[in-house]
């Protein structure tokens, strides 16, 4: 391998390396550190001016090792902050047809073994650290697949925003039992989830959960 060669792999090496730490910085800073959404933002920024300061320092090293470090962090900077940019300041807005059924509560005796939609459990969303609102059901379909769906749903748009039942009264969209149904399909509008086959409604609640911020935007308690 020639000189040039080598150097080029190592410049590359360094820049990668760059990006890594910083994309890491910003998962540990978002995510792991606080569940509430304004903090980890905050630190985020934070580990940025750090990680920036850092890069620029490297400078210091020489060209040879300054400039790939100073790349790499502006590379991973850009990404991270047009994924950020992207999902947190654009509305997207869904309006899916969701399965609608007869409450469980109202069908009589008689009519229980008819093949009809059911809306087993269902709940009001309330604000986490953003204003949600909307309504949350579960409806047993016809063929006896469940289904959750979300009616005249509302909350602010955000990164890396996921639909998820957490048992009981619990709102940690990250905690042990939590049940990761899908990426939220728009932050406004209704829309509809399949639910696994083996999944049995009890009184769980429904949380609209940041994974990348570990925030939890809103919340509807299953009755």
């Amino acid at each position: 391998m020639t000189a040039t060669a080598a150097a080029a792999l190592r410049a590359l090496a360094l820049a990668v390396f760059a990006a890594l730490i910083v994309i890491a910085g910003v998962w540990i800073a978002g995510g792991l550190i606080t569940d509430d959404f304004r903090i980890s933002m905050a630190l985020t920024a934070t580990w940025f001016a750090i990680a920036g300061a850092a890069a620029l320092w490297s400078l210091r090293a020489g060209p040879g090792v300054g400039v790939p470090v100073v790349s790499g962090y502006i590379a991973a900077a850009v990404v991270v902050g047009a994924f950020l940019a992207i999902t947190t300041l654009r509305d997207r807005e869904v309006d899916e047809a969701v399965a609608t059924g007869v409450p469980a509560a109202a069908l009589s005796d008689s009519r229980r073994d008819e093949a009809v939609n059911v809306v087993e459990r269902s709940g009001s969303f309330v604000s986490g650290e953003h204003a949600t609102r909307g309504r949350a059901r579960i409806v047993r379909l016809k063929s006896g697949r469940r289904v959750l769906t979300l009616t005249r749903f509302s909350t602010s748009p955000g990164p890396d925003l996921r639909v998820r039942i957490v048992p009981g009264a619990g709102t940690d969209g990250a905690g042990d039992g939590a049940l990761d149904l899908a990426a939220l399909k728009g932050n406004r509008g209704d829309q509809q989830y399949a639910l696994p086959r083996d999944y049995r409604p009890g009184g769980d609640t429904i949380v609209i959960w940041c994974r990348a911020f570990s925030a939890l935007f809103g919340s509807a308690r299953l009755a």
